[in-house]
């Protein structure tokens, strides 16, 4: 299916890198349903700016029944079901490297708060879509990851745990919903440059990952939307289960 003709569903499309993916999908011609939780007039703007194929809604993704409520609004308003979704969403998080919980100072709830963001939110999406999906042997499933549990540069010990355990739920999608012609894929980014979550980053941190990197720059939001992009178009079709590193070659893997 062409990116054009599919409905496509961003979480956390607010701002940021949700923002950029959701009007990457927009200048494709794409469907658009633009989710937030708090930032209505954010959403607005965003909608604003893809025209008449995007509505913003409002859902909390944690909590199964607004996603399922919002699944629903979209289907009315697009007379389809979504086809394609990227799990975004970041919960309750900021990548400060100077204020971040060390390892003696993390507890249990800091680690729940981001497992319910990345994978219960995750797990609600998906199974939302499935029967849609299904009925029309086409699904895009795309989770937002990063290269940070794979080299910690720096350590922050919930959001990289719950990002590691998210390659385990994407491949586990996706070994059981290949056959309903879904496919489920993780783009998986560093520290952009500049979003709200990383505004706290310090220069150096940057300049670290500048120095360190083939590409000698920090990938910005807009590049890795591009790749979402690839996962949802017809060139990714025999694709599944894998996880796209998009950091200009920080992390080899």
């Amino acid at each position: 299916m062409e990116i054009k003709d599919q409905v496509v569903l961003v979480t956390g499309a607010s701002r940021g890198l949700g923002a950029e993916i959701a009007k990457a999908f927009g200048g494709q011609g794409a469907h658009v349903i633009v989710n937030y939780y708090q930032n209505e007039k954010k959403a607005k703007e965003v909608v604003e700016h893809i025209g008449k194929d995007a509505i913003a809604v409002q859902a909390d993704i944690t909590q199964k029944k607004q996603v399922l409520e919002m699944f629903e609004q979209a289907e009315i308003q697009f007379k389809g079901p979504v086809t394609t979704v990227i799990n975004n969403a970041l919960v309750n998080f900021e990548f400060d490297a100077v204020n971040r919980k060390t390892a003696d100072a993390i507890n249990w709830e800091d680690y729940h708060t981001q497992f319910e963001g990345s994978i219960k939110a995750a797990l609600h999406t998906t199974q939302a879509a499935i029967e849609g999906m299904a009925k029309s042997n086409f699904g895009r499933i795309i989770n937002i990851g990063t290269n940070l549990f794979q080299n910690p540069v720096v350590p922050y010990h919930d959001y990289n745990a719950s990002k590691a355990a998210l390659v385990g739920f994407t491949r586990s999608m996706a070994s059981e919903l290949g056959e309903k012609g879904i496919t489920v894929n993780m783009v998986s980014g560093g520290l952009l440059h500049k979003t709200d979550a990383s505004a706290s980053t310090p220069d150096s941190v940057f300049e670290l990952i500048k120095a360190n990197t083939p590409l000698k720059r920090v990938t910005t939001p807009e590049e890795l939307a591009d790749a979402t992009l690839f996962f949802a178009s017809p060139w990714s079709r025999a694709i599944t289960g894998q996880n796209l590193v998009v950091d200009g070659g920080l992390v080899m893997d």
